[in-house]
Parts: C-alpha cells; sequence; structure tokens
C-alpha cells in the first residue's frame, strides 16, 4: 500500500498538471508558444485519473476498518461520514462531468471551452484541498494555504509538461519564455511560501534537524534536496536556453525541457511518499511508538537523545562543495552539449551527496 500510495499521489500530480497546463496553453496565442497537440485520450485519462487516484485514502481507511464491520457497511461508511469520503464524492462527480464534457469537444476551437475546463479544474483543486490534512487541522488557513500551494505547483508542471512532450515543433519558444518565465517565478516564490506555511502546520521550523530521526523528516529532508536540481533546470531553460536560441534560432530546447519534467515527476514522487508517513506532531512519543528511521539509524545508531545538534565537520563540508559541484556540473552539460543523461545523473550524485553530508552533519 506504501509503494501504491507513493504511484497514486505522482499520478494524481501529473493528472492535474496536464490538465491544468493544457487549458492554459490552448488560451495562449499561438504566435507565443510552439505548435501543441494533445490527443484527446490524455485528457480523457487526466480527468478520469484525478477520479481514481484520489480515492486511495478513502481505500486506505476502508481496508483498515473492513475486517470488524464488513466490506460494504465500512465502504458506505467512510464515504458518508468521513470528511475524506465525503470529499472523494464530490471530487468523483466533479471530475466524470468534466470526462463527460472533454469527450466533443476540441479546445482550440473557441476559448470558453479552455476557461470552463479551468473553472472544474479549480473546483477539483479546492475539493483536494478541502480534504488536506492542513484543512483537518486549521480548516479555512488549512485549506487556501494548500490549494494555493497546489495550483501554483500545477499551473507550473502543467504547462512545462505539456510544451516539453506535446509540442510538435519549438516555434515561438522565444516568445513563450517572455511570459512563461515570470510565471514559473511567480508559481517559485507562491510555493515557497506556501511550503514553508504548509510545513509549520506538522512541526516548528526550528525543529526541522530534530525531525529527521523520522520517515516524515528524511522524506521532507530528501524532497528538499531534489527541488535544488529542479531550479538548475529552471535557469537552464530559461536563462540559457534563451541566450543559445539567440545566438542559434534553430536549437531545439524540447530535449531539455524533458529533462526538467523527469526531475519534477522525481519530487513528485517524493511528495507522494511523504503523504503515505505521519507529521511529527508529537516527535518523542513517534520516536517511542515507532522507532527512529531505518535511514536515521544506519547514520546514528543507538539511542537518540534530543535536540539535535547541527555540526558540519570537515567530511560533511567536503560533500556539501561536492554536491554544488554536482549541481554546477549540470549547467556545464549544457554549455558543453555533453550527453543529457549525464545531467540527471549529476542531479541524482548532488541529492545523494547533499544527502549524507546532511546526516553526518547531526550529533
Amino acid at each position: 500500500m506504501f509503494i501504491a500510495g507513493i504511484i497514486s499521489e505522482a499520478l494524481l500530480y501529473c493528472c492535474f498538471s496536464l490538465l491544468l497546463g493544457s487549458f492554459i496553453l490552448s488560451l495562449i496565442p499561438k504566435t507565443a508558444r510552439p505548435e501543441i497537440k494533445i490527443p484527446k485520450g490524455v485528457l480523457l485519462g487526466a480527468a478520469l485519473g484525478i477520479a481514481i487516484f484520489s480515492f486511495l485514502p478513502v481505500l486506505k481507511i476502508v481496508l483498515y476498518l473492513y475486517e470488524d464491520l464488513g466490506l460494504g457497511y465500512t465502504l458506505k461508511s467512510v464515504l458518508t461520514n468521513f470528511e475524506v469520503g465525503k470529499t472523494w464524492i464530490s471530487t468523483g462527480i466533479i471530475s466524470l462531468i468534466l470526462f463527460i464534457y472533454l469527450i466533443p469537444i476540441k479546445l482550440e476551437q473557441k476559448p470558453l471551452f479552455s476557461i470552463t475546463g479551468i473553472a472544474f479544474t479549480l473546483i477539483l483543486i479546492a475539493s483536494l484541498g478541502w480534504s488536506s490534512h492542513a484543512a483537518s487541522l486549521s480548516k479555512w488557513s488549512g485549506f487556501i494555504t494548500h490549494s494555493a500551494h497546489f495550483l501554483a505547483i500545477t499551473t507550473w508542471v502543467g504547462i512545462l509538461l505539456v510544451v516539453s512532450w506535446f509540442s510538435r515543433n519549438h516555434d515561438h519558444w522565444l516568445n513563450f519564455l517572455k511570459w512563461f518565465s515570470p510565471v514559473a517565478v511567480l508559481c517559485l516564490v507562491t510555493t515557497t511560501i506556501t511550503g514553508i506555511s504548509l510545513m509549520t502546520y506538522h512541526m516548528s521550523l526550528t525543529d526541522y534537524v530534530n525531525v529527521t530521526a523520522i520517515s516524515y523528516g528524511q522524506t521532507l529532508l530528501i524532497k528538499h534536496l531534489a527541488i535544488l536540481p529542479l531550479l538548475v533546470f529552471a535557469f537552464v531553460n530559461s536563462f540559457l536556453i534563451r541566450k543559445r536560441l539567440k545566438n542559434d534560432p534553430s536549437y531545439n530546447p524540447l530535449p531539455w525541457a524533458k529533462l526538467e519534467s523527469v526531475i519534477v515527476l522525481i519530487v513528485f514522487s517524493i511528495t507522494g511518499a511523504l503523504g503515505q508517513v505521519s507529521p511529527p506532531h508529537e516527535l518523542s512519543r513517534m520516536i517511542f511508538a515507532e522507532g527512529a528511521s531505518k535511514l536515521f539509524t544506519f547514520f546514528h545508531p543507538g539511542a537518540i537523545e534530543f535536540p539535535f545538534d547541527f555540526s558540519p565537520g570537515i567530511v560533511s563540508i567536503s560533500l556539501f562543495l561536492i554536491s554544488l559541484l554536482f549541481l554546477a556540473l549540470v549547467i556545464v552539460t549544457f554549455i558543453k552539449k555533453a550527453p543529457k543523461v549525464l545531467a540527471i545523473v549529476m542531479s541524482l550524485l548532488f541529492i545523494l551527496s547533499g544527502y549524507i553530508g546532511f546526516m553526518l552533519s547531526i550529533s
């Protein structure tokens, strides 16, 4: 169920991103984006996928309770009495309506079609935000923060995914970057602010190092490390690509956009894993009841004594410098036109060396 949860949540993010990206790009003039052809099956699959992949939290509760109450009664009870179940009913109905709505239309025919699609998607994002963990802790502020966070991510990533995988050419790429780069920066700033705010619902920011003792903190650390290569790819695909296209208009930027989308999928997968572990509301009690993370005990066997001290030594500092070198090599890979797979390898090595360096800095 843990692996299924990771896959399900990552695919749910992708479904939202594909829909939102498709609707937004269809509203952009053709002179400000490359030619894009999105198969109808992709849009229909994304709409249906939201209903399917958002059902997993409901299924987890049902599987936990059904042995005592029976499958049919438990399913009915969860759907009608639990907030997550009632929210999924509305999500499923709206997703089905969107699915039926998309069958006969062609987005490029009328702007109203895409505007309506965006409205449906925003309602679905709001529904997801209403059932989020943040909303369960602080109803309205948690709902708004989670929804804004999710909207910013899926807007940025959605445009990126659709452009990188469904463009027929790279015409008007400089015009595309003129509007997409500011949008991406705005989404990044919003994601950062709301992401930090969401963290405070689960933990104190001063406990960041202490939280690494449990699975939630380990996953959070790896996610934050994975975001840094994504920012480097964003830098390459905005500033460096723009410079190269000005010097060589025939240069094809699509392969590097696809590489950035691969890093996005990695971040989505880690985010999916983060959603499957318990947040640290009472850290000491969690350690007592569940024990420390196996990753943490690999680096720090023995008894756990809070608070931890973050004090990098020679080895840790060396690893941090090496990790920064790996990030720089992503840019070098682009500049020197080296095999593009090296950029992904360098990104993974950055995450690995940065993670080990961080863990060795804890005492």
